[in-house]
């Protein structure tokens, strides 16, 4: 009977490693979410999480398609405050789980906007909020004061996925789980049985990853042509022979051995002049944060810095656009990585304006 249940036990193990497996082929973009969100790899292998995704894998692949289309005109303001100020991108993720990436959510606790600040919070972070203006509902103010929240509780906590639970459940909350738990790895936090956490918490950072991983594996619609994308998720981008690889992997926030990997035409870190530029090849993720820190720098004085979308109309042209918001051709195109200025009918672009034009603008499509 002993040697029976021990035959058992083997099979249930075998059998949730070769599940495991299968979702980590599935979902080849795990590697990248939980690097980014600071998760031991291994993580895609716990039993927990793997039930957890089979449970609701398919209702938030529903959930992540209703939320992209209902955010599609703030999703590029998100991104590129969140990049701008060195926050990962896929912490667009955490307010899509928050609110569906609705500007006017309100929760049954009375948390409202695509962050769900609580009245208190947002007054300690200068959101304004009356009974006339609720800054919570505005893009760019609460994406900001969601900013620099999350890096006050990265600061505290020391790691992204201990920072974005903090904000679920509260920095005391998280505080009280570690001490418990005598450790902050994320396993035994989020431990079922334990209970170190509130459930709500634990199922939190489970949609979290799961949602960025459905998210990255469809893309969150980055329009690159079909002969700039490259075999496993890279791109191939263009830099000055001014610029080192490891300055490359600062400003994208990547590891420069991960770099030097996929670069191996390239010997050393510190590229030869005789050469004017080179072209690296950079997982196709870090392509906006590429545009945004790096080529924007590089080719324009004065980048403006708020983005909004604009879809491209009959008869529009690059300069059309540009004097519409006041902003200039080589902005949108370096922004765009347009390499000339034929535009393309509905084709999503990002605008750098001012903050003024960015509010008005705002206001015009509300």
């Amino acid at each position: 009977m002993l040697k029976y249940l021990k035959v058992l036990f083997f099979i249930i193990v075998l059998f949730g490693y070769v599940h495991a497996l299968e979702l980590a082929e599935k979902y080849p973009s795990y590697t990248y979410v939980f690097n980014e969100f600071d998760i031991d790899e291994e993580y895609i292998y716990d039993t927990d999480f793997h039930q957890f995704v089979l449970k609701n894998e398919k209702g938030l692949k529903r959930f992540y398609k209703r939320s992209l289309q209902r955010g599609k005109d703030v999703l590029p303001t998100i991104q590129g405050l969140l990049i701008g100020e060195g926050v990962s991108d896929l912490f667009i993720y955490l307010s899509m789980v928050e609110s569906g990436l609705s500007s006017t959510a309100v929760s049954p606790k009375k948390a409202v906007g695509l962050w769900q600040f609580m009245p208190k919070t947002a007054k300690k972070y200068n959101l304004v909020v009356c009974n006339t203006y609720d800054e919570r509902c505005d893009t760019a103010s609460a994406t900001s004061a969601a900013i620099n929240y999350l890096n006050k509780l990265y600061r505290q906590f020391g790691k992204w996925y201990l920072a974005a639970m903090a904000y679920n459940c509260g920095e005391g909350c998280m505080e009280r789980a570690i001490k418990k738990a005598g450790t902050d790895d994320l396993h035994s936090l989020i431990d079922d049985k334990a209970k170190y956490l509130p459930r709500e918490t634990r199922d939190y950072i489970k949609k979290i990853l799961l949602v960025a991983m459905i998210g990255e594996n469809m893309s969150l619609g980055l329009s690159i042509s079909g002969n700039d994308t490259l075999e496993n998720g890279l791109i191939e981008v263009e830099i000055s022979s001014k610029t080192s690889l490891s300055d490359i992997a600062k400003l994208l926030n990547i590891k420069v051995k991960t770099l030097n990997t996929l670069n191996a035409h390239i010997t050393n870190d510190v590229l030869s002049e005789e050469i004017s530029h080179y072209k690296i090849m950079i997982p196709i993720e870090k392509v906006f944060a590429f545009y945004l820190r790096y080529e924007l720098k590089e080719n324009v004085k004065k980048f403006k810095p708020h983005l909004i979308s604009h879809y491209v109309s009959l008869g529009e042209t690059l300069e059309s656009i540009a004097q519409k918001y006041g902003a200039k051709s080589e902005e949108i195109r370096v922004a765009n990585n347009l390499s000339n200025e034929n535009l393309i009918l509905g084709k999503l672009l990002l605008i750098p304006v001012t903050k003024k034009v960015f509010e008005s603008t705002l206001l015009e499509r509300k």
